[in-house]
């Protein structure tokens, strides 16, 4: 039986490549052939990994090279001696971009994802074209204060209970149709390097994303499901020299398997718009 081009799939692969803090994990699907269509990266939320993007890249990589590295410090890539900044992540992912030998690029990323994502499209004005945020948070002080307090350093308990509760965040975001297979194949992600897994949290909650989105000059896709970040994606509305948002109701964590298909529909009828 011939699948239709909507649910094709390409096949994805893993590979290290060399960067500043060390070696980089990364996810990369390949068409059978060159399309001409641009590149996409794609940086993953913390802290989880690039496992979180395998499916959507073996959706997107039917018609064009997709890639999901693993930032600094999770999935399976090396830390940074010292806790980074999200600019410190953003050259690190453009490092990997060079090693690839990829010109320009696309990039989309989801929650830490989109702010490192916006910190190299400032970077590399010339080379990121189109940026796709899965959102865009703009916090108040007062927020980023409680945020910072929160997001600590979760120290590891000897009863386990830590561990409970994270799963219990895990299935208390989950979105509709997020099945427990689903949430247990990502969570043992963020269990990784408990020592310093509070560091993309820090970096993201250090970032002024408004002031830095509003920087931007490349085209913005936020897509803004309901999750955790929803009404402060909201705040984004009208911060975009060019972007728009796109709220996916009944959507959240966990969309990029639930809804593969139509997410790659919703990016690439973005990407590959004129």
């Amino acid at each position: 039986m011939t699948m239709t081009t909507q649910s094709a799939r390409a096949r994805v692969n893993r590979s290290y490549v060399d960067a500043r803090f060390g070696q980089v994990h990364l996810r990369i699907a390949r068409p059978a052939s060159d399309t001409g269509k641009v590149p996409l990266l794609c940086f993953h939320m913390s802290p989880h990994s690039s496992r979180a993007y395998a499916g959507f890249l073996a959706a997107m990589g039917v018609d064009r090279v997709a890639v999901a590295p693993d930032t600094p410090g999770f999935g399976e890539s090396d830390a940074p001696a010292q806790p980074p900044s999200i600019e410190d992540y953003a050259a690190a992912m453009g490092d990997v971009i060079d090693v690839l030998g990829l010109e320009t690029v696309d990039l989309m990323g989801y929650h830490t994802g989109s702010e490192i994502g916006v910190a190299l499209a400032l970077a590399r004005r010339q080379q990121v074209r189109r940026l796709v945020l899965v959102s865009a948070p703009i916090f108040t002080p007062a927020e980023l204060i409680e945020l910072h307090r929160l997001y600590d350093h979760d120290p590891i308990t000897v009863d386990g209970s830590h561990l409970l509760k994270k799963w219990q965040s895990h299935v208390q975001w989950a979105g509709p149709g997020k099945t427990l297979d689903m949430i247990g194949d990502n969570f043992h992600d963020a269990l990784r390097n408990p020592a310093i897994s509070w560091w993309g949290h820090n970096a993201a909650f250090s970032y002024d994303m408004a002031g830095q989105l509003a920087r931007v000059t490349q085209p913005i896709l936020v897509l803004n499901p309901d999750d955790d970040l929803h009404q402060h994606t909201l705040r984004a509305t009208g911060k975009m020299q060019e972007g728009r948002i796109v709220h996916l109701p009944n959507w959240g964590h966990g969309f990029l398997d639930v809804h593969t298909d139509e997410a790659r529909r919703i990016v690439t009828d973005f990407l590959d718009a004129p």
